[in-house]
């Protein structure tokens, strides 16, 4: 693919995986709910945290050498554009908080780990679906078809699909609230996993 191409792709598919800014939560009816940040997360420490500037660079289209493909759509981006991945960036990690929110309130309620773990995937993929509600038909489609060829699923890996990968229900919850370390290191940002007192009181 060239980098016309790819930088045409990120157009259409970044939006996707760097946002997501409403998220169905498990008690709610169809409504979303609009992601707020957290200060009293980010004051404990943990949550979304700003470790550095973003990168003043001139938009780099030479070969990547990063695997992480949006980590190259990033540096081929400007400035203005990596402030406003950034801030999306940060709004995807309040849908990270509230879903590590959410499993503790649940596991404080007794629920089962496999009940937890499919919710979990469950609001990651909503998250998914709305995002997408503001995209084009043929922006939707192309997206969809690459998950569905990949995963047989047009919103990506069902919660079966990652059991079956992981093993564990446990480790499928991990999962659904893992962030790419390489996508938030050249955003300047880190995220930290915050405990259930802390997501508590946020």
């Amino acid at each position: 693919m060239s980098r016309n191409s790819l930088r045409s792709l990120a157009r259409r598919v970044v939006p996707t995986l760097l946002v997501a800014q409403v998220v169905l939560l498990p008690l709610q009816s169809a409504s979303a709910a609009t992601l707020t940040a957290h200060p009293c997360a980010s004051a404990a420490g943990c949550g979304s945290v700003v470790v550095a500037p973003v990168s003043q660079a001139a938009p780099d289209h030479s070969d990547c050498t990063s695997p992480e493909p949006v980590v190259c759509l990033i540096r081929s981006e400007t400035p203005q554009e990596r402030e406003v991945a950034r801030d999306q960036r940060m709004r995807y990690h309040g849908l990270i908080a509230d879903m590590e929110r959410t499993a503790c309130a649940m596991r404080a309620e007794g629920r089962s780990e496999e009940e937890i773990a499919r919710t979990l995937v469950q609001m990651r993929n909503d998250a998914k679906d709305i995002v997408r509600a503001g995209m084009t038909p043929e922006q939707v489609a192309e997206l969809e078809a690459r998950n569905q060829k990949k995963y047989g699923n047009p919103l990506g890996p069902t919660a079966d699909q990652l059991y079956l990968k992981y093993g564990s229900w446990e480790k499928v919850s991990e999962a659904a609230t893992r962030t790419s370390a390489a996508v938030d290191r050249e955003l300047g940002l880190e995220y930290r996993h915050c405990s259930c007192d802390v997501l508590r009181a946020a």
